[in-house]
């Protein structure tokens, strides 16, 4: 018995004892994981659901949007219902229970819009039928302010009367705030992308016009076939500028366009215009801004060769520069003092197409390491440098609608004018 004894005390407990202490510490273990996996996984069930939000208010908010974000917040929160008003407090979207609710909730809504402050109602002070079954128990209501207006308004409608459900709202709110302004400032840079292209187009000389239709019916006795292919170009490029919609074009669309101005400027200015452009064809479906182009050779032609006796050239180039595109526009004509350059870069006046313009709208669509690079000279003529970088996020050509209107043109007969028709897949050279 001794000998039994002495087992159970050197080897049998204390190994029982290690046995239950492990036992305890992989059950302790066990329950202090189950909190921690529960918090993760919530976690990455918020941060899935407000991921969607963002695209789907990038096009500010409407009642389809808001249906969705209304279910996508319903989800996240776990709460009995959300809604979503209009900036004047009109119901967009409702989703969860309790919606008759949402008639003793507009005073208090309107009291949110005027005041840019929360209101918290507790279902106690409010008329209810079901208030027995009512699962409502607060209801938090946040005007979400952008520019200082009310945007719209949330309204979170809890199971609880503590400070949680107003602290939850809050930082949804701030939130869905957050990307309405986002929205409201991708909204005002398009119309701000608009205007300039507005502007670039009332900048399109009248005197060009003026002067395209005097060429052509100058031609329409002598050589009408010519004044009908000229006639053909000058729709085509009016057509392409003013075209209602769209910020971004391709380079091979872009540079078409420009082959059609100086064509019909060719014909004006006959010997006195000669014209070279050279095309690598890796680099025609770039995207740029439209009109982005057309004002650097513009300036070419009316100040660099106009003013210059006996005219010049203009040499328009795109060429591959690795991951971007390297366009310059050329002139051999009478060039400018370079201290004067930055008095034309600020340019606003119908005397020059400033380059500012040109400038900003490359840094607002490449960023600020993307500008013009000028050379110029008095009697040296001046070239324009651009780089544009071959892929960016979210910058796309736009279909034209009319495209598939203009039918395919003829080609131009030979020596009829200083240029051939620009072709899509192969380099043209002048």
């Amino acid at each position: 018995m001794d000998a039994v004894s002495d087992l159970l005390t050197t080897q049998v407990i204390p190994w029982g004892v290690a046995v239950v202490a492990v036992v305890f510490l992989v059950a302790v273990l066990i329950r202090s994981r189950k909190p921690s996996g529960a918090i993760d996984d919530a976690v990455l069930e918020a941060v899935y659901l407000m991921s969607k939000a963002p695209l789907e208010l990038r096009e500010g908010l409407d009642q389809a949007v808001a249906d969705k974000v209304t279910t996508r917040l319903l989800q996240l929160l776990k709460c009995i219902a959300v809604g979503i008003t209009d900036g004047e407090g009109t119901l967009l979207s409702w989703d969860g229970e309790a919606n008759d609710h949402y008639v003793d909730l507009v005073d208090t809504i309107g009291t949110a819009i005027r005041k840019h402050r929360r209101e918290v109602v507790s279902h106690d002070k409010m008329p209810c039928n079901h208030r027995g079954t009512c699962r409502m128990r607060t209801a938090v209501i946040v005007p979400l302010i952008v520019e200082g207006e009310t945007d719209a308004v949330l309204i979170v409608v809890g199971r609880t009367r503590g400070k949680r459900i107003v602290h939850m709202a809050d930082a949804v709110a701030r939130f869905v705030g957050t990307q309405l302004e986002a929205a409201r400032l991708e909204e005002t840079k398009h119309q701000l992308h608009q205007a300039e292209i507005k502007a670039l187009r009332a900048q399109i000389s009248p005197h060009f016009v003026y002067n395209a239709l005097n060429t052509i019916s100058s031609l329409i006795r002598t050589d009408p076939e010519e004044a009908r292919e000229l006639l053909q170009d000058f729709a085509d490029f009016t057509r392409y500028c003013f075209r209602t919609e769209g910020t971004f074009t391709t380079l091979s669309d872009e540079l078409r366009n420009i082959d059609r101005y100086l064509t019909i400027e060719s014909a004006r200015y006959g010997g006195r215009l000669n014209v070279r452009l050279k095309i690598a064809p890796e680099v025609q479906s770039v995207v740029v801004p439209f009109l982005l182009i057309q004002p650097l050779v513009e300036n070419a032609v009316k100040h660099g060769i106009a003013t210059k006796p006996g005219g010049g050239t203009v040499t328009v180039t795109a060429q591959d520069y690795g991951t971007e595109a390297e366009i310059s526009v050329e002139d051999d004509g009478v060039g400018m003092d370079p201290e004067l350059l930055d008095g034309m870069r600020d340019s606003r006046s119908s005397a020059h197409i400033g380059l500012t313009g040109i400038n900003r709208r490359m840094n607002q669509v490449f960023g600020n390491k993307y500008s013009l690079m000028v050379e110029t000279a008095p009697g040296a003529g001046m070239k324009v440098t651009m780089r544009v970088p071959k892929f960016v996020r979210g910058v796309r050509p736009d279909m034209l609608k009319f495209a598939a209107d203009v039918p395919e043109q003829p080609a131009r007969r030979n020596g009829s004018s200083a240029r051939s028709a620009l072709p899509s897949s192969t380099p043209k050279a002048g």
